[in-house]
């Protein structure tokens, strides 16, 4: 989840609590032969929030006015009372995207706290979960792609090969006890991981799966 909280006259302010947002699912699937893909998104907090609502290609820094994406979404802005929920309703409109593989976007939930009258500095809150557009005819399964991944090793690099067409999500990843940074491979390529140090026989670490567990997983490099 991204944050961002400014502090402005730190000294004569106090942060104030912000409301809670909970976003019911760690991700998003939205098979080709869907109509349309929702979200339900609720206010657990004790006031009530504005929710700024977007969807990026892969840059978290670009402005939402400014990102083409092959979706529309509503309600781009909506006020939540505490104890009440909004759903959003996703509709893909494009059709030029891969049909061979996954394509990966991201999807934003911005949560503005209400005015404040105690001159208390407000934070910002930013979820930002995966929106997989998936092609309805792909073979096989997401959540078994972690057993055909191959593991191999190349000078002081490790190199985790996907030959499915689906994305592999990590939630924690490591060799020879320690952790590997690099948390995602993409379908139908490879990825380089530095090795930290003598590489061992065995890669361990969880992945996260089409319904948000994170599964343990086990792997020998060849």
């Amino acid at each position: 989840m991204r944050q961002a909280c400014t502090f402005a006259m730190l000294a004569l302010f106090s942060c104030a609590a912000p409301a809670s947002v909970a976003l019911n699912g760690t991700r998003v699937i939205y098979l080709s032969d869907s109509k349309d893909v929702s979200l339900q998104v609720d206010n657990v907090g004790t006031t009530s929030v504005v929710l700024q609502n977007w969807i990026d290609d892969g840059n978290a820094d670009a402005k939402p006015a400014t990102i083409k994406v092959p979706f529309l979404l509503s309600p781009l802005i909506s006020r939540v009372d505490p104890g009440k929920g909004q759903r959003l309703r996703l509709i893909y409109t494009g059709n030029n995207l891969p049909i061979d593989r996954e394509s990966l976007f991201w999807l934003n939930v911005q949560e503005v706290p209400a005015k404040d009258d105690n001159n208390r500095v407000q934070l910002v809150l930013r979820n930002r979960i995966k929106l997989f557009y998936r092609p309805a005819s792909l073979q096989g399964s997401a959540n078994d792609t972690i057993k055909v991944l191959t593991w191999s090793t190349q000078d002081s690099n490790l190199l985790a090969n996907n030959p499915t067409p689906y994305y592999v999500s990590f939630a924690y990843l490591s060799v020879n006890g320690k952790k590997l940074e690099g948390a995602m491979i993409a379908p139908r390529s490879t990825q380089v991981f530095t090795l930290p140090g003598h590489a061992g026989s065995k890669v361990s670490g969880s992945f996260v799966n089409d319904y948000g567990a994170i599964i343990p997983f086990e792997a020998f490099v060849k």
